[in-house]
């Protein structure tokens, strides 16, 4: 049996940030060249303070040498093998050399300088405290100035990198709102209006952001009008070709075309709705309406159709009232039912739970792209007869009045359509009251 490989575990999302990244490289490079700057000073003060002390000590040993020879009574800070002389100016001294230390003398710092005399070791202290505070307190200095200056660093950094950040935002939030359809968002940089003011990287992704969504604003726009010109200038032949059509005497090949008028006329209809949905200035008709009834009269004026089959069956579990414009409502469930009975299979279920209607066929379901990306123009890959038009407008008018309209499979097989809605809730008058 193989053993299971032990999951690394994963960094917390905000770690990835261009704000923590920098705040880190800032707080990095700071106390790496806060260390090399007190180290330094700390190397050169240090070896300063120590040099003073040793030319003190120094001389002091050559005027101590001086009065040994002359046979005087040497200084309180001189003697022949003093008490704490260290070890190792004991051997240097005895190996007829002279040198100088730094060592604690009766817990104080002291510098000592000794000389071979007689075979004994003449030495000279000084007292070696106040360069030895003067050190520690320079070294403390140093580690505050060192923090103080790396949180003004962090602080200042920190403000200018959420700067950058906060403009990287703004431009991914507007790309956001260009991906779900808004095409009038931009992300209008100063820095990019201005084209005397230099210009940063951010502002350049934004300004190329900002020329992408008018350039695909206007292109969409200029299809929008061509399909609505389109449809629009089809309906007064097709009218003419419409009462043309009645005039025919009947026959196979008048119903033939009365068939293929009537087909372009609901191609051109749905040519219009789809080009006024694409323009979103629809505006909705709200009332209040119990939604069983209304389900119902549709399945009714929907099952009956060429193609309809058995007919639909309604099931009411919980009836609700919702607040929706009714048109569109009715556009949304009819378009839903008649291609679950043009595409689907029988027989065709219309539920209706609260505020959510279920439509469900038992065919071979919907196809895979529409369950990846959702309904596309023109586009059915059933036998049966069809644009690709009717689930891309229920689509759109259920956007308009803003209901969850999902596609996806049911179980047992078939197709399975649900639309949420949002549901009315009236506030009763309560009887305690008076």
């Amino acid at each position: 049996m193989t053993p299971r490989r032990a999951r690394r575990p994963r960094a917390p999302a905000w770690t990835a940030t261009l704000t923590w990244k920098a705040a880190v490289f800032i707080a990095v490079m700071c106390c790496a060249l806060a260390a090399l700057l007190g180290t330094l000073v700390h190397v050169s003060v240090t070896g300063q303070t120590v040099r003073d002390a040793r030319e003190k000590a120094l001389a002091r040993l050559v005027d101590a040498t001086r009065l040994y020879e002359a046979g005087e009574p040497l200084p309180p800070f001189a003697g022949l093998d003093p008490a704490g002389l260290p070890d190792p100016l004991r051997r240097l001294t005895a190996r007829g050399e002279r040198g100088t230390m730094v060592a604690d003398h009766r817990g104080r710092p002291t510098m000592w300088a000794a000389a071979p005399a007689d075979g004994h070791a003449l030495a000279v202290r000084v007292d070696h405290s106040l360069g030895a505070g003067t050190i520690d307190a320079l070294d403390r200095s140093i580690v505050g100035s060192s923090i103080l200056a790396i949180g003004a660093t962090l602080a200042v950094g920190a403000f200018a990198v959420t700067r950058v950040t906060r403009r990287l935002h703004a431009t991914a939030q507007v790309a956001r709102r260009i991906t779900a359809g808004d095409l009038d968002a931009r992300v209008d940089d100063p820095r990019t209006r201005d084209p005397r003011r230099p210009q940063d990287e951010v502002a350049t992704v934004s300004g190329a952001l900002d020329t992408m969504a008018a350039s695909l604003q206007r292109k969409l726009q200029s299809e929008q009008r061509f399909t609505a010109d389109v449809a629009h200038e089809l309906r007064t032949p097709l009218t003419g070709l419409s009462a043309a059509a009645e005039l025919l005497p009947e026959g196979r090949p008048a119903e033939l075309v009365r068939d293929r008028v009537r087909a372009m006329r609901g191609l051109t209809e749905d040519l219009l709705e789809i080009s006024r949905l694409d323009a979103r200035n629809e505006t909705v008709d709200l009332a209040v309406h119990e939604l069983g009834p209304l389900v119902e009269r549709v399945a009714r004026a929907s099952g009956t159709g060429p193609g309809a089959g058995t007919g639909t069956e309604v099931r009411v579990v919980r009836d609700a009232e919702v607040e929706t414009d009714r048109r569109r409502l009715e556009r949304v469930l009819g378009n839903l039912i008649a291609n679950a009975h043009r595409h689907g299979g029988p027989p065709v279920v219309v539920t209706v739970d609260g505020a959510t209607v279920t439509v469900r066929d038992h065919g071979p379901g919907y196809p895979a792209y529409l369950l990846a990306s959702g309904p596309q123009r023109f586009r059915t890959e059933s036998g049966g007869k069809g644009h690709g038009l009717g689930l891309t407008i229920a689509v759109g008018q259920a956007e308009v009045i803003g209901a969850e309209l999902e596609f996806g499979g049911a179980e047992g097989g078939g197709a399975e359509a649900r639309i949420r809605l949002p549901e009315y809730v009236r506030f009763e008058d309560d009887p305690r009251e008076p």
